[in-house]
């Protein structure tokens, strides 16, 4: 009878898988449509497919489309300069390498970073479910100090400590009142974080950007040297876990982190392998996070919470299975470069623009639109003073900072 319990799982895993693949595929490649949203979609269909599947190929689907999305958000953020709610400040290297012809080479760093990533992600993991669960009381206190002295060092160390400082703050306060009163976006909670950072990251550079055609893709890929891809990936992977497994942090704090101590300006390609390796990292090491504290991270863990848990050992070989998979689509969709050479920008640029103002409104309704008409305001300063776009992570950063000490409450 064993064997065929065993082969019976083995299938009811695959299957779970593969329906989580496709659905990261989906939300990875699509602007606007998180994992999250597909993960409120299998968990409104649960109890029709719970009685016939059983739970474990649910739980597999949801895993595996969490770390599928985690490769595939990279394309539109290389191609059409849309950033995903996770990865807001990556989306600057990776159109710049686009604009110069190099946007396959920027989708295949990419995801050869979130590939590192699930080599670095599976020893923390272990070690952080080890270690944490002992120390987490007096993690959960110094969130806020530990995040006031990475905006410290943005601000200090950037082309303009003023203006930066302004940036941050103004950026900071728009956070604040978006999540004092996302209660009015038609979906609540998280969904505004696609108008807040799409306007301070992508619309905003969108307007600034000239006409023209875009280059022709066809410049030879090349990889990072070794060395670098070990340091970017380890630097990047520890940022996401040590923001998967604290409260109320997110990848985009991760992006910040990691802007504090890599030249996203200078070292392009190294900040794309560790802003992937962070997003990827931080998926395994929320899992973790579930399994050692019963906390959930994302909405992706909040759904995979409603469930009986399978042991944690098969739901982290369903994530290498699916990171995996996920990897080879993303070298293939990097051929995506191609249909983009000469594509006249102006026309590009009016359907991006339009297409996250549809979303925005089809997301959070008109308060959608007042958020990343005032996101958008406020991300076009730093071209205009001169200081790095990061300094509007701000948004994030500040309601986090307030949140952890107690100041405020969302």
């Amino acid at each position: 009878m064993g064997g065929p319990r065993v082969c019976s799982v083995v299938v009811s895993l695959l299957i779970g898988t593969l329906v989580g693949v496709v659905l990261g595929v989906v939300s990875g490649l699509v602007p606007g449509v998180h994992v999250n949203t597909m993960a409120a979609f299998l968990l409104s269909v649960s109890p029709l497919l719970a009685g016939a599947l059983g739970t474990v190929p649910l739980a597999a689907a949801l895993v595996a489309a969490l770390i599928t999305h985690t490769f595939l958000d990279c394309v539109p953020s290389t191609f059409l300069g849309v950033p995903d709610a996770d990865t807001a400040v990556m989306v600057l290297p990776a159109h710049a390498l686009c604009m110069e012809g190099r946007g396959a080479e920027a989708v295949r760093v990419s995801a050869l970073g979130s590939a590192s990533a699930v080599a670095w992600a599976l020893p923390l993991s272990l070690l952080f479910l080890g270690l944490l669960p002992l120390l987490q009381p007096a993690i959960d206190w110094g969130i806020g100090l530990l995040l006031i002295v990475v905006a410290c060092s943005l601000v200090v160390f950037s082309e303009s400590p003023e203006w930066s400082a302004a940036v941050f703050l103004v950026s900071g306060f728009l956070g604040l009142f978006v999540f004092r009163y996302s209660f009015l976006a038609w979906h609540g909670g998280t969904s505004v974080l696609m108008p807040l950072l799409s306007g301070l990251f992508g619309v905003a550079v969108i307007l600034s950007a000239t006409g023209g055609r875009m280059p022709a893709q066809a410049a030879p890929v090349s990889y990072p040297e070794r060395q670098e891809v070990l340091r970017c990936t380890f630097t990047g992977s520890v940022a996401g876990a040590v923001v998967g497994w604290l409260p109320g942090l997110s990848n985009a704090t991760a992006n910040a982190l990691l802007a504090s101590v890599i030249d996203y300006g200078q070292d392009r390609r190294g900040y794309l392998l560790a802003t992937s390796a962070a997003n990827t990292a931080n998926a395994f090491l929320g899992l973790s996070a579930l399994y050692a504290l019963g906390r959930t991270r994302n909405g992706v863990m909040v759904a995979l919470a409603a469930f009986d848990l399978p042991p944690l050992s098969l739901l982290l070989l369903v994530a290498a299975l699916a990171a995996t998979i996920a990897y080879l689509l993303t070298l293939y969709c990097s051929g995506a470069a191609a249909l983009f050479a000469r594509v006249r920008l102006r026309p590009l640029h009016t359907a991006v623009v339009l297409s996250v103002t549809a979303l925005s409104f089809l997301l959070c309704g008109p308060f959608g639109l007042f958020v990343l008409a005032a996101a958008t305001l406020v991300g076009t300063v730093p071209a205009l003073v001169q200081v790095r776009r990061v300094s509007c992570m701000g948004a994030v950063m500040l309601p986090v900072i307030l949140s952890s000490l107690g100041v405020v409450v969302f």
